[in-house]
């Protein structure tokens, strides 16, 4: 990966933890508004507050995932799989930035 490419994985990289972090503080505000209102059991909304609980629990393991794939970037060892040492596809890399495993091992692993 010349200069240029690694610029602009990083920037995606960046993007995209940029955007998630957005994402999990709306999330934190509306679940933050649902407590402050006690939904109550029975109550038609605790429907939304639960997958607003589902959809913050799924952001903050983006962000993880997103700055541990920036941690493996400044490492060296971003698009190396974690398991074979072998390298993941840069298709594999596009739809999922943070991914830590080549597509083979993923499919063994379940993933």
């Amino acid at each position: 990966m010349d200069e240029k490419e690694r610029e602009a994985v990083r920037q995606r990289l960046e993007a995209e933890l940029l955007e998630t972090k957005e994402e999990l503080q709306r999330l934190e505000e509306k679940v933050q508004v649902e407590v402050e209102y006690g939904l109550g059991e029975g109550d038609p909304n605790i429907y939304e507050r639960e997958i607003n609980m589902a959809l913050r629990r799924r952001s903050r393991r983006k962000v993880k995932s997103l700055e541990e794939a920036l941690q493996r970037f400044e490492e060296g060892t971003y698009g190396v799989c974690e398991r074979c040492g072998g390298e993941i596809g840069a298709q594999r890399l596009e739809i999922m930035p943070e991914a830590r495993l080549c597509i083979h091992c993923a499919q063994q692993s379940g993933r």
